[in-house]
C-alpha cells in the first residue's frame, strides 16, 4: 500500500474546506487534475471513500469527517515547522503565530503591535482572530491572548488582570429611547445579544440574569458585530467597559447592577520561552495589555 504524503492530506483539507476541486486548486495554486489525483490516491491508499461527487460539488463522507481532526493536526505541525525554521532561536527575526478573540484581535492588538513591528521589522506576526481557543499544545498557535485562565499544562501563562463586561448604548439611541436607570427598566428597550447559546451566556445566567434569546431585537454570535451594532445606535448591548470608555459617544449603563469580570491572560508553550522572537512578542503583549486593563495608554 502506498503511504500518503503530506501533499495528499493538504489537498484533502483544502477540498474539505472549499467543497470543490477547482476552489481547492486555486487556494493551493495547483491544477484541478493534480488535486483530483491527490484525492484519488489518498482514497486508494486508505481504502476508503472520502467524498461523494455531485453536480453541486463534493460532500465529505463519514470517513472524511473522522479523518479531518488528524489531518488538521498534521497541518498545524507543518505550519509550526515552517515558523520554527523562519528564524534562529536567538535572533529577533522569523514568524510568530498569535491568536486572540474577535474583539481583542480587532480592537486592541493592532495598536499594541504597531510599535513592536516598527522596532522589530524582521519579525512577522500571523494574527488568528477567532473566539475558538487555538491549541497551543498542538502548536496551532505560538502565543495566545485568552479571556479565561488557560487550563492546559506545560504552558507559560501570565495573568494580566480583569476587564468588566458592561451594558452600553450610543448617546443617539438613548436620546430617542430614554436612559434606563435599573436593569428592570431595560424591559421594552432594543437589546443586542446572542443568536445561539454560549459558555459566556450560561455564565451570565448563573449570576441570576434571566437571559433568553427572544429578549434580543438584534441577534449575532459575533462579538465584533455586537460592538458595531452598539456603536451604530441599534440598541443596548454588552461589551468591554474599558473599550467602550475609548468612545465618548458610548454610555455605560447601570454599572452598579451589572458588571461581569473577564480575565485576560497571555500564554505560550513553555518550550518557546527561550526563543527570542517569541519572548519579545510575549513580553510586549503582557506590557501592552497590562496598560489596557489598567486604563493607561497602550505600550509604545
Amino acid at each position: 500500500m502506498m503511504t500518503p504524503s503530506w501533499d495528499h492530506f493538504r489537498s484533502f483539507l483544502a477540498v474539505l474546506g472549499d467543497g470543490s476541486l477547482s476552489k481547492a486548486a486555486r487556494g493551493l495554486r495547483l491544477t484541478q487534475p493534480t488535486i483530483g489525483r491527490h484525492i484519488d490516491e489518498l482514497e486508494q491508499s486508505l481504502g476508503v471513500v472520502l467524498f461523494t461527487r455531485s453536480r453541486t460539488g463534493l460532500t465529505p463522507t463519514e470517513a472524511a469527517l473522522e479523518l479531518e481532526p488528524h489531518a488538521a493536526t498534521m497541518a498545524a505541525a507543518a505550519d509550526a515547522l515552517v515558523r520554527a525554521a523562519s528564524g534562529e532561536a536567538r535572533e529577533d527575526r522569523g514568524t510568530v503565530r498569535l491568536t486572540a478573540s474577535e474583539v481583542v484581535g480587532t480592537e486592541i492588538l493592532p495598536a499594541i503591535l504597531r510599535p513592536f513591528l516598527e522596532r522589530h521589522p524582521h519579525i512577522a506576526i500571523e494574527l488568528v482572530v477567532s473566539n475558538r481557543n487555538e491549541d497551543l499544545m498542538r502548536r496551532e498557535a505560538d502565543i495566545a491572548v485568552r479571556m479565561a485562565r488557560p487550563t492546559q499544562g506545560a504552558l507559560l501563562a501570565r495573568r494580566i488582570g480583569a476587564v468588566d463586561i458592561g451594558l452600553h448604548a450610543h448617546r443617539r439611541y438613548l436620546a430617542q429611547r430614554g436612559t434606563p436607570k435599573t436593569l428592570a427598566e431595560l424591559s421594552g428597550h432594543a437589546l443586542i445579544g446572542y443568536d445561539r447559546d454560549s459558555p459566556a451566556i450560561r455564565a451570565l445566567q448563573k449570576l441570576g440574569l434571566p437571559l433568553t434569546r427572544d429578549m434580543f431585537s438584534l441577534r449575532t454570535d459575533s462579538d465584533t458585530t455586537q460592538l458595531a451594532a452598539i456603536r451604530a445606535g441599534l440598541g443596548i448591548g454588552g461589551c468591554q467597559s474599558r473599550l467602550a470608555a475609548l468612545d465618548p459617544d458610548l454610555v455605560h449603563l447601570v454599572p452598579e447592577e451589572f458588571a461581569y469580570p473577564l480575565e485576560c491572560w497571555v500564554a505560550m508553550h513553555e518550550d518557546l520561552g527561550t526563543v527570542r522572537r517569541m519572548r519579545l512578542v510575549f513580553d510586549h503583549l503582557v506590557a501592552g495589555l497590562s496598560n489596557y486593563v489598567a486604563g493607561r495608554p497602550l505600550a509604545g
